[in-house]
């Protein structure tokens, strides 16, 4: 049964893709890819979107004409502008209606092919083996346990290899998500810049003087000086 492995496994990477994703953001990317396909739907925002634009050229000379002075011209421009934006409204209402459909399909879709298939398959092929077991390498709870529910004893079930599966892939998928976290946290985090010295030194190459030496350095100064005078005077 190694189409069945094959199958359970892509459908547990399915579901695991959409819980790390989000399913809005899948149905956002799907309907991205829908409208730029050559469809009716496409043609529809090609018109919206080209109506949109002469809207706001039609808006902005509407807001650079004067009704005062240019009456006339004020008002075919605002009969214009009312009528674009009323097309435009309708327009849009529409276009949300076709988006609510896509959505409400798409996820009826995506329902059904994951959730659906995790627990019609194993109900399905309860019975059937997944793989055998290498007879005799493992104790009699072991073979048990691994062919829960109701898999001949000795092989793995399909409950057991769905929940390894599932185990596995939500292992890797914390593991990559914590990896990713740790390198955009590296690149953010700012360089620390070492700061450089800027203190000057004095100027004339002169050492500064602590503030208590300097004190009794002035005070030998003013003393030697006061004893030359009155040698002279003597």
């Amino acid at each position: 049964m190694a189409s069945l492995l094959v199958v359970i496994f892509c459908v547990e990477l399915a579901v695991q893709l959409v819980n790390t994703i989000g399913a809005a953001t899948i149905n956002g990317l799907i309907w991205d890819l829908v409208v730029r396909l050559p469809i009716p739907l496409s043609r529809e925002f090609a018109v919206q979107r080209q109506k949109q634009k002469e809207y706001l050229e039609v808006r902005r000379e509407l807001t650079g004409t004067s009704s005062q002075d240019e009456f006339a011209k004020w008002a075919k421009l605002r009969r214009k502008h009312d009528k674009l934006l009323e097309d435009l409204e309708k327009k849009k209402a529409a276009l949300d209606g076709s988006r609510t459909k896509f959505d409400r399909y798409l996820t009826t879709a995506r329902l059904i092919s994951t959730r659906g298939l995790q627990w019609f398959l194993p109900f399905w092929y309860s019975r059937t083996p997944m793989f055998w077991l290498p007879y005799g390498s493992f104790p009699y709870y072991v073979e048990w346990f691994a062919s829960f529910p109701r898999a001949p004893l000795g092989s793995v079930s399909i409950v057991v290899w769905q929940g390894a599966c599932t185990g596995m892939l939500t292992l890797l998928v914390e593991t990559v998500t914590a990896i990713l976290g740790l390198v955009v946290a590296a690149r953010q985090q700012p360089a620390k810049k070492e700061k450089p010295n800027t203190q000057a030194a004095p100027a004339g190459g002169a050492e500064t003087v602590p503030d208590g030496d300097g004190a009794k350095g002035t005070g030998r100064q003013q003393t030697g000086a006061a004893s030359t005078a009155t040698k002279r005077r003597a």
